[in-house]
């Protein structure tokens, strides 16, 4: 995995990847990338088409929050930035309170 010279990107077996956004904070980064966990795991492990679509929806809320989808994270504003990853968390933990 290389990283592109605008740190944007990161190229993995000749593809680019949109790269987490590097001013979320160490905790919201780590409960972000729990929820990602959490989700693709759930992808592979749903037992119906409402567990898989529920746990996609997961993925698709961390990827978003981390800036991986999306609005790219260098085309918004600081305060856009903080909003995307804090709304991401607020939804992705009221699923968990749901559940």
């Amino acid at each position: 995995m290389e990283p592109t010279e605008d740190a944007k990107w990161l190229v993995v077996d000749g593809r680019r990847w949109r790269r987490t956004d590097p001013a979320i904070p160490a905790d919201a980064l780590a409960r972000l990338t729990s929820h990602l966990g959490r989700g693709r795991s759930g992808v592979r492990t749903a037992s119906s088409e409402a567990e898989l679509e529920a746990t996609r929806h997961r993925t698709q809320l961390a990827k978003v929050g981390l800036g991986e989808r999306g609005t790219p994270w260098w085309e918004q504003t600081d305060a856009q930035r903080t909003e995307r990853w804090e709304s991401a968390l607020a939804e992705l933990d009221a699923l968990d309170d749901d559940g």
